[in-house]
């Protein structure tokens, strides 16, 4: 159940109003988890000086706080330099826990797996056929820890290659010739599916009503599948036509979801629901959102989310995650 606030569909004040956003009672965080694109980032992927300063702040005054995305750990970068002092962040919607400050040397990346809830290949074929009977002309893409790999027609990724292009049987090992990588060396973290036709919300409730019983079901922000530069900002029409080109469903092991991982991380730190706080923008970020003690919206989320959550801050673009903890600070 949500705290009592204002209502979910109104617009929020100006910057100016200082009572703004609203802040529902409840004791001082002693965590702060917050969702990346849509939410902490601004459209440039960059983090703000003020919402900077306020993660700082919160750090200082003894606040832990955990990056928590759907993003894959390669595309943690853009936040790598701002993690908190455990140096740990939740990717690919729970499916993976990683140490962003200690490098993995034998893969050569800047970041290690802490801990990796994976999808059975067995119940990604499973879940692949199920929904392309459902929805035909869906397409698949395999996120496993070392990389993403997917079917021809896939809407590729410009900056992100795909390591093999091929059907989903031969992405997974389980046809006659040999696995691109091997599951235990690389488990798979996520399957996406792509519909060139279906529109977002209607492909999810598809989704979950064909394959719900096997696997969790969600969508993210599409702007993650964007590195842009500022310049690129001002393209909105080209901009919203190539998200929309890219967008895809994120499907994860059954139980595995923002807030699970989450709360194992705070069991492993004494810390109890309602001592947590949390920001999200996207239908990926709900259960997050309402497993905290509580939440907000930010001003521009999914209709879904803003009814989730315990109240509505200011969007992206205007520092809503540090208005939120400004004032909780203050």
């Amino acid at each position: 159940m949500r705290l009592a606030g204002g209502s979910p569909h109104s617009a929020p004040p100006s910057v100016s109003d200082r009572a703004w956003p609203e802040i529902p009672p409840g004791p001082r965080p002693r965590l702060i988890a917050t969702d990346l694109d849509g939410t902490l980032l601004r459209e440039d992927k960059t983090v703000s000086p003020r919402t900077l300063a306020a993660l700082a702040a919160a750090e200082r005054a003894g606040v832990t706080v955990f990056f928590v995305t759907g993003r894959p750990a390669r595309w943690m970068d853009v936040v790598a330099g701002h993690v908190d002092g455990h140096g740990l962040a939740i990717c690919g919607n729970g499916a993976a826990v990683v140490d962003l400050r200690t490098p993995d040397r034998e893969r050569g990346v800047p970041y290690r797996f802490v801990r990796v809830r994976p999808l059975p290949s067995a119940t990604v074929l499973d879940v692949a056929e199920r929904l392309r009977r459902a929805a035909p002309g869906t397409r698949y893409a395999v996120e496993r820890t070392g990389g993403i790999h997917h079917e021809p027609g896939y809407p590729p990724l410009h900056l992100d290659p795909a390591s093999s292009i091929a059907p989903i049987t031969k992405l997974l090992g389980l046809d006659s010739g040999p696995a691109p990588e091997p599951e235990e060396a690389e488990p798979v973290l996520k399957l996406l599916a792509h519909h060139p036709d279906l529109a977002p919300d209607a492909f999810l409730r598809l989704a979950r009503d064909t394959v719900g019983d096997l696997v969790a079901v969600t969508r993210s922000s599409p702007t993650a599948l964007l590195e842009i530069s500022a310049r690129e900002v001002s393209k909105a029409s080209t901009l919203a036509q190539h998200c929309a080109s890219v967008l895809a469903l994120e499907i994860s092991a059954r139980e595995v979801s923002t807030a699970s991982t989450l709360a194992q991380c705070c069991a492993e730190r004494g810390i109890a629901p309602e001592d947590v706080i949390a920001f999200g923008d996207m239908p990926n970020d709900i259960e997050m959102l309402t497993w905290a003690g509580r939440s907000w919206a930010m001003g521009n989320a999914h209709p879904e989310v803003r009814l989730a959550a315990s109240a509505v801050t200011h969007p992206n673009t205007e520092d809503g995650v540090a208005a939120v903890i400004e004032r909780l600070l203050a």
